[in-house]
């Protein structure tokens, strides 16, 4: 008898196959001796019949993707817990040995602040669960224990430490150090009860494509993990203290970088709960900026608990509301904001007119590009960027005279690899040059890297380019919008969106693949009204990536591109590390072109596609509700739409008050699943439904107005 039973996996509509999967796995960590520790937690979630964590649980081992292992920490393979970790680093070694041999093999480790805390209440509160207080320091001595069992010395801040290691830190601690390998436990943006194991390689980079599947076969074929407890490591000097000279190394890198003298800019900073206080306001402090922090958001807090929407990333407009509060107490120019370690950078600029404007990463990697090009003395100029990021880069780029290297796959690794190439071979993507003729890499996600001495994007090189060319601005009585809407005007207005669909669990990766397979099979003749004028599959081994190299390249080029005309491009890509299908549009305006002609086209693109995509995978929503904030689950905007909008409306229509108590209690729990300030969550979906019905009133009255 499975211990799933069948009818409850058909209820869930999972397929025979993930349901014995699962079954199987469940079995193993029930019975065997290695998961002695979970069984009380696992047994009382079968017994609550928790068929649907379960399964999504067990059903497989959670992938170790291009860098490593990121996910939800929990019980089960197919989360993160501290056997996935160990796991991953017993194949870790395995694939030092493979390439290095027997020598002396040394490791960095950092982490972030994380600390799995619960926070979806996934767990019952009744019995032992090893996994609550697990932060990313005890993940950190877990891999050091490891790593030790098997001979590797492994560097990392002592027992105790108050500070932490940010990402583009371990970049250059790996390097400065001499050491053949790092590894940073960190989730970086994702939510609370996330974490994961990002391995880097003596560069300070990550493998890429063929090695990096040469590493993650290594790993999944671990089956027995060698483990020491981190005090015996310690204590047989295999650990080492990390040597507080190494950060200050990291800083002056970041300032020796610096362009111009100027420094009247005034910055508040926010770390978002995470590392950022650590470098991106440890350069611009060093530098000679005055950069307040937001206290608020200062302690390093794995809940991320004074965060919107406990979601530490800049791209989010709001998590930088308290810094901009405060800049407006103290007349700052900027706000600045890094993600929990360190390595995207978010930025908000005050106008001439005293509003304050959010700058997207496109805008971001536009402007440093352009500061860096007319400030920097480059002979031989080489600017980078992913295909998703905006093509106003490359324009920037080549009005300056550089050579653009514009379609490279999502993931900085690969700008890392390209400055390998460039050391090694004097050549990248047919582009001649050496490291030193790196003017800057880019990525829309609020990726940016200024310096080859680096090999993954670090918020405070970026942070200390932005203040510069403030402050330039500032001197002649303009502002970083200004300085935007200067390279609009001479190269022509942009307007980037982007929307990405949350689709989790088994479930929501054969709707995944389902929507890739679908359309590039059948590409569609249009998009929103617009002919699709050009398509390209970057699979594609006769196109301008060439042939597949292995696996993981396969996985990475799983990018379809569509150009619908002059000017409009729309991009579509599944997460490496999140579960979710993420759509770019950009759109550039034809001379002369009103700018909200260009805005309702972009608007157009995106979200048209989003609904001819999701109806690849039979999910049809309407189009109001696809304004429900990215951060929700698809199934949460269906049930909205389905059922607790029309609910909301007949309980409404029989006479209760929108603002009477019960009624706010019921909606309050219908949208608890929808995450943390879910009333913020849908707000933007239900003013876009209330746009489209007469009689919205008492709706709009429910939720707050």
């Amino acid at each position: 008898m499975p211990i799933i039973p069948r009818a409850a996996a058909d209820a869930l509509n999972v397929r025979p196959e993930v349901h014995a999967a699962a079954d199987t796995a469940l079995a193993r960590w029930l019975t065997e001796a290695a998961f002695a520790e979970w069984r009380p937690l696992v047994e009382s979630l079968v017994a609550a019949q928790k068929w649907n964590l379960l399964i999504d649980s067990f059903w497989q081992v959670m992938p170790f993707g291009t860098g490593g292992r990121r996910g939800t920490v929990g019980v089960g393979p197919n989360r993160f817990n501290p056997w996935s970790l160990a796991a991953s680093v017993q194949g870790h070694v395995g694939f030092l040995h493979a390439r290095l041999g027997d020598k002396r093999l040394d490791v960095v480790i950092a982490y972030d602040v994380r600390c799995f805390r619960d926070a979806g209440g996934s767990f019952p509160t009744d019995v032992p669960n090893p996994l609550l207080g697990l932060s990313s320091r005890d993940f950190a001595e877990i891999a050091a224990g490891v790593y030790a069992a098997n001979g590797v010395h492994t560097t990392l801040l002592p027992p105790g430490s108050d500070t932490f290691i940010s990402t583009p830190e371990l970049s250059f601690a790996i390097r400065h150090l001499g050491a053949d390998a790092g590894l940073n436990v960190s989730a970086s943006h994702n939510p609370p009860d996330d974490n994961g194991g990002k391995f880097y390689n003596a560069l300070g980079g990550q493998e890429v494509p063929p090695d990096d599947e040469e590493m993650a076969d290594l790993v999944n074929k671990v089956g027995d993990i060698r483990r020491m407890s981190f005090v015996d490591a310690r204590a047989l000097g295999w650990v080492h203290d990390y040597p507080t000279a190494v950060h200050d190394g990291y800083v002056a890198l970041n300032v020796a970088t610096s362009l111009c003298r100027s420094r009247s800019a005034h910055i508040v900073f926010t770390a978002l709960h995470g590392t950022g206080d650590t470098s991106a306001l440890a350069v611009l402090r060093a530098a000679g900026f005055r950069a307040d922090l937001e206290p608020s958001q200062a302690t390093h807090d794995g809940a991320f608990p004074e965060v919107p929407f406990r979601t530490p990333n800049p791209e989010v407009p709001q998590s930088m509301d308290r810094a901009v509060a405060l800049a407006r107490t103290v007349g700052a120019d900027l706000v600045m904001a890094c993600d929990p370690d360190a390595d995207r950078i978010g930025l908000v600029a005050r106008e001439a007119d005293g509003s304050w404007r959010f700058f997207n990463g496109n805008e971001i990697a536009a402007l440093v590009t352009e500061h860096r090009l007319v400030h920097g003395h480059f002979a031989n100029p080489i600017v980078m960027k992913t295909e998703v990021t905006s093509e106003l880069v490359s324009r920037v780029g080549k009005r300056h005279g550089a050579r653009v290297v514009g379609e490279l796959m999502v993931g900085f690794k690969y700008i890392g690899d390209g400055l390998r190439q460039l050391d090694a071979t004097g050549q990248f993507a047919g582009v001649s040059g050496t490291a030193a003729d790196f003017v800057i890499g880019v990525e829309e996600s609020h990726g940016v890297l200024v310096t080859p001495d680096l090999r993954d994007k670090d918020a405070a090189g970026a942070a200390l380019a932005l203040a510069e060319m403030a402050s330039l601005e500032k001197d002649g009585g303009r502002t970083l919008g200004d300085a935007l809407r200067s390279l609009w005007a001479r190269e022509g207005y942009v307007v980037n969106r982007l929307v990405s669909t949350v689709m989790r669990g088994a479930t929501g990766k054969a709707r995944i693949e389902a929507i890739q397979a679908s359309l590039r099979a059948e590409p569609p003749d249009a998009v929103a009204g617009f002919p699709v004028s050009e398509f390209a599959d970057r699979q594609d081994p006769s196109g301008v990536l060439g042939p597949i190299r292995s696996g993981t390249d396969a996985s990475s080029r799983d990018v379809l591109v569509f150009r619908c005309g002059e000017g409009n491009r729309v991009i579509l890509r599944p997460s490496g590390t999140e579960p979710k299908n993420k759509v770019y549009v950009e759109v550039i305006g034809a001379p002369e072109e009103p700018a909200s002609s260009v805005d309702a086209r972009a608007e157009a693109l995106a979200f048209g596609f989003a609904e001819l995509m999701l109806a690849r995978a039979g999910i049809v929503l309407p189009g109001w509700a696809l304004r429900v904030s990215d951060l929700v689950a698809i199934e949460q905007k269906q049930e909205l739409a389905s059922r607790i909008l029309p609910e909301l409306q007949a309980r409404l229509a029989a006479g209760v008050a929108p603002g009477e108590a019960a009624l706010q209690r019921w909606l309050d729990a219908e949208l608890k699943p929808f995450g943390k300030d879910p009333r913020g969550l849908v707000a933007p979906a239900i003013r876009a439904w209330a746009a489209e019905v007469a009689d919205s009133a008492g709706v709009l009255a429910a939720f707050g107005g």
